[in-house]
């Protein structure tokens, strides 16, 4: 396949203290960034000022895990961070043209609160808004929701298939031009331009209509993040945008290939998503310097919390009566992540790395792309997975904040547009218009011109 050209597209994927596991110990980081609210719009404004496509922001609904040692020990625990739909909100109000993704889960949502929340923030941001729709993997937060165990992974993924339809459908349950307004005539909406969807599914059954009017985007962007054979299914479906994670070029190149040759059986074009991995660079002005910035990091990691993060990046199964200079056991398949467990687990086969080696190999990115080098290096080996279609864009994970996204767009941005690879300005006011995504048509306008023309 020919090289492809063209501008690859950037997230700001705002973990609160950065994403390596030791972030919040660097002396540099926002220790209580979770809840700082003014972290969070330097940071946006900051993505802003460089043209980045988007901010994203994960998210769980319960801690993860009990092991206090090591929930006392990180930062990355979702025990002290804002709901993101609420902070999306807040960031709309001081951000004019950076996208806002947040996750949401399917297994422990409605999907008429989605749908409403994710139109309101498109409303509030004047079209800027994206839904990370997942399954949620973590037991923790099933028992908060009513249940003693997780939905079984094919069955998360059946019901998450039918509440994105749900909502989709919900989005259009006005068609744009429904809200008339007229103070005149007494008539605030066009009744004919109501739709009710009257849903009832395995999963769900839904009435509606939503009680927001059709959003500035038609609909927000819809973003996905599993990578196993369930989630690409989910993905060549429902997704505009895809989140993942490889660790070698061709694993890249065959993720990209496989998740776009899935479109066509939807009646959907390559180009209506954007496959953009994690990838998180370390960079210095010289080589050496960026391997400091890294071996300082990795000197923060206690082996306690190096543990735990392999114990969950391998399916929650407790290592520690495993030696930490041994290899990994041979361990059952996992009911969590099934793709994480899979990248983690062929990581260590692959380098043949000990349970420490592989904690030391994954505490930046949790299992996702880690680059570290000059402003030079960084961009050589994002332009090579772009140039060769592993990617169409990357979702940049800084190791800690402020100061690595700092050093991304002060020392990395200079070189991708000196090579053409980003903008200068954005393309547009809303993030369709800035991912190069076409606003969908209303379902029910669509009908209606189709029968006229018939």
């Amino acid at each position: 396949m020919a090289k492809r050209t063209g501008q690859l597209r950037l997230g700001a994927f705002l973990y609160p203290a950065g994403h390596h596991i030791a972030a919040w110990r660097h002396p540099d980081a926002q220790a209580d960034a979770g809840v700082n609210f003014r972290h969070y719009v330097q940071l946006a404004q900051a993505a802003q000022a460089a043209k980045f496509d988007l901010v994203f922001l994960a998210d769980g609904v319960g801690t993860r895990g009990d092991n206090l040692d090591f929930l006392s020990r990180t930062a990355h625990s979702y025990i002290a961070q804002f709901e993101p739909i609420t902070l999306l909100s807040a960031l709309a109000a001081v951000t004019e043209n950076i996208g806002l993704v947040g996750t949401a889960s399917t297994s422990f949502n409605e999907p008429y609160h989605i749908a409403r929340k994710f139109a309101s923030l498109d409303h509030i941001s004047g079209g800027r808004a994206g839904w990370n729709l997942v399954t949620s993997s973590n037991e923790h937060e099933a028992k908060n929701f009513n249940r003693d165990k997780h939905f079984d992974h094919g069955e998360r993924y059946e019901r998450a298939t039918e509440f994105a339809e749900v909502v989709d459908r919900l989005w259009d349950s006005w068609e744009d031009d429904a809200f008339l307004r007229d103070k005149e005539k007494g008539r605030f909406f066009d009744p004919t331009k109501r739709h009710v969807l009257d849903h009832k599914g395995r999963f769900f059954q839904v009435k509606g209509p939503l009680n927001v009017a059709r959003s500035p985007q038609g609909q927000p962007v819809v973003v996905q993040a599993g990578s196993s054979e369930a989630g690409r299914a989910l993905a060549a479906r429902t997704a505009e945008v895809i989140f993942t994670a490889q660790q070698t070029l061709q694993d890249a190149i065959d993720f990209y290939a496989d998740v776009k040759g899935r479109l066509d059986q939807h009646g959907r074009h390559p180009d209506e998503l954007k496959i953009m991995p994690g990838v998180m660079p370390i960079v210095g002005r010289t080589e050496s310097e960026a391997r400091e910035k890294f071996e300082h990091l990795q000197s923060l990691i206690d082996p306690a919390v190096g543990l735990a993060l392999v114990s969950g990046l391998t399916g929650g199964f407790d290592l520690s009566a495993y030696p930490l200079d041994g290899p990994i056991p041979e361990l059952p398949e996992t009911n969590a992540s099934k793709s994480r467990q899979l990248l983690t687990l062929e990581l260590a086969r692959r380098e043949n790395l000990t349970i420490r080696q592989l904690y030391l190999r994954v505490a930046g990115a949790r299992g996702h792309w880690q680059v570290v080098g000059t402003p030079e290096q960084v961009a050589d080996q994002l332009e090579e997975r772009f140039v060769h279609h592993g990617a169409d864009g990357y979702n940049i994970m800084p190791a800690v904040l402020p100061g690595s996204l700092t050093d991304f767009i002060e020392l990395v941005l200079p070189e991708l547009r000196r090579r053409g690879l980003f903008r200068t300005e954005y393309e547009g006011r809303t993030l369709r218009a800035n991912l190069g995504l076409a606003q969908p048509v209303n379902r029910y306008s669509a009908e209606k011109t189709s029968a006229v023309a018939a």
